[in-house]
């Protein structure tokens, strides 16, 4: 359930009319609903409810917006970071350092210290490499960095190809084949308190037989480990639990999740942390847009034109993704048409042949499911600016993210003075 709602023949955001939105903030614009990232956080919660003392880490490239993860601070939430922005970010949001995991295959010498210095709860260590490199800067400046090491267990998640992070030729964590030495090595290192492993096999996941499958794999290592003399009181099972994009999509819900994490990791006796994302904000924003104009090429579908692109939702020209696309004020007519932006690239199309309300330049509609992966993929391209975000709390909203303007973008170009 999300708060995106009919009322008279209008859509709101909780209660406040998308139009009105729309006219004092202009479009497109992301409208994220505060009721609705906490319902998802209270319900993914509540699905862990057969796991004792979970850790629940949100996922901040999923939606990186300060307030987003303040909304997620109050609920208990902390932070899954993939950089140093991204813990910056959550560090401002008011998470507590110690319920922050760093994970990410590229971390820099610099983002190690970052880490390290804010006093951060586990860094995820995705290579031997990596790991060796952290205890030397652990040592040198008098830390010692809680860790757990990142297992590839070659499972597909029979997701789309490039949101896949499970498969031995993906160039996440280390091969499960080697992690017992792996392990055996950097438990070793000075500056390394290494307590656990995780994994991750990917995002938007419809079935739960990849991660249980994976799961199982990683309580096995667990007692190959621990077999070993290792001392392992953390896993980290990722996150990846998909949304529903269309009407008609069955994904698994969290409590279904829940109780085959409770019936896997029975008898492990770790901590477990989890790392939601998009099942927490993918539902809980959208993409306002307007209608610029409709035109017709040949004898197919004539084109509706928004003034949202792919800059602003990248996800259907990256991935063929769907995003359901409804007027803010429906009259009840259905028209087959192709939506699209105005980028001068043919991959600026959001739907092809899709049965969508009637539409007439001037008019509102909405890509709905946007609040994940939505406006942090955004760019600049065609020198468009950056689209602003809004968060709607009841019957009030405040923008919570500046549009940023093709004139702003500028003053950050500098001309030499040989060129001028």
């Amino acid at each position: 359930m999300d708060h995106f709602q009919l009322r008279n023949g209008a859509m709101y955001a909780e209660d406040v009319p998308l139009s009105r939105i729309a006219e004092e903030v202009g479009t497109p614009v992301y409208v994220y609903s505060r009721a609705t990232l906490e319902r998802h956080a209270q319900v993914f919660r509540e699905g862990l409810s057969g796991v004792k003392n979970p850790h629940i880490a949100f996922a901040v490239k999923s939606n990186p917006n300060i307030v987003v993860l303040k909304v997620l601070q109050k609920q208990g939430y902390g932070a899954d970071v993939v950089s140093g922005g991204e813990l910056t970010r959550a560090l401002a949001a008011g998470m507590a350092p110690e319920t922050i995991v760093f994970s990410g295959v590229g971390k820099t010498h610099a983002e190690l210290l970052q880490g390290l210095e804010a006093g951060i709860g586990q860094f995820n260590i995705e290579s031997e490499e990596e790991g060796y490199e952290l205890a030397m800067v652990a040592r040198r400046h008098g830390f010692v960095a809680n860790c757990a090491l990142r297992v590839n267990p070659d499972v597909d998640a029979r997701t789309h190809e490039k949101i896949s992070t499970g498969k031995r030729e993906n160039k996440f964590g280390v091969p499960l084949d080697r992690t017992a030495a792996i392990f055996a090595a950097l438990s070793e290192e000075e500056g390394l308190n290494l307590r656990g492993v995780a994994v991750h096999i990917g995002s938007q996941l419809s079935s739960l037989e990849p991660l249980e499958t994976a799961f199982e794999k990683l309580g096995a290592l667990i007692a190959e480990l621990r077999a070993a003399g290792h001392t392992i009181t953390h896993a980290d099972l990722g996150g990846g639990l998909g949304v529903p994009y269309k009407a008609d999509d069955v994904m698994p819900s969290p409590a279904e999740y829940g109780a085959m994490v409770a019936r896997v990791t029975a008898g492990w006796d770790v901590q477990l942390s989890f790392e939601p994302g998009r099942v927490i904000a993918g539902n809980a924003g959208i993409l306002l847009t307007r209608v610029v104009r409709t035109k017709r090429s040949g004898n197919g579908p004539p084109f509706v034109i928004v003034d949202a692109a792919m800059n602003d939702l990248a996800r259907p020209a990256m991935y063929g993704a769907w995003h359901d696309f409804m007027a803010v004020e429906p009259t009840g007519e259905r028209i087959t048409s192709h939506v699209v932006g105005p980028i001068c690239e043919t991959g600026d199309t959001f739907a092809m042949d899709r049965e969508i309300d009637s539409l007439a330049p001037g008019d509102l509609a909405v890509f709905r499911t946007a609040g994940a992966y939505g406006a942090t993929m955004a760019s600049g391209y065609n020198s468009r600016g950056f689209v602003p975000e809004v968060l709607v709390d009841g019957d009030k909203f405040a923008v919570v993210a500046e549009r940023i303007p093709p004139e702003t973008m500028i003053e950050a170009e500098k001309v030499p003075d040989w060129l001028a």
